[in-house]
């Protein structure tokens, strides 16, 4: 048991943003086309996290073209290359299902106040002056 906690230690990210179902965030994918690689942003709200450790994966819902797209993330999958925090959200929910069936500004989330956008992307507080 303690090797198998070992080498699940070794496979854990340790540059992923503290985000929380209600965040807007930006996941940076890697897509192999043929021999080439390249990075696809997939930005939308965060709607559920579920799992710990190596197992622990959050799902993404954003609309695009006026059909909405939901992506389960394996969070410290190898094809993730970054995930960017854009917005914190203020829900009181730790599942945010209900939002697939709202459209427009119902679907709209209020954004957490205190929260500013360059301490949240980089993961930390900025120093008081």
């Amino acid at each position: 048991m303690q090797r198998l906690r070992a080498i699940e230690r070794e496979g854990l990210k340790t540059n992923i943003p503290a985000f929380t179902p209600g965040d807007t965030v930006r996941v940076m994918v890697r897509v192999r086309e043929g021999e080439k690689e390249r990075l696809q942003a997939f930005e939308g709200v965060c709607i559920a996290r579920r799992g710990g450790g190596i197992n622990e994966t959050f799902t993404v819902r954003k609309i695009s073209a006026g059909v909405g797209a939901e992506r389960i993330f394996p969070l410290h999958a190898p094809s993730i290359a970054e995930i960017e925090l854009v917005r914190k959200g203020r829900v009181r929910r730790a599942k945010l299902y209900f939002l697939r069936r709202l459209a427009g500004k119902a679907a709209r989330i209020r954004e957490k106040k205190g929260a500013t956008q360059t301490a949240t992307a980089a993961g930390q507080e900025q120093p008081k002056e």
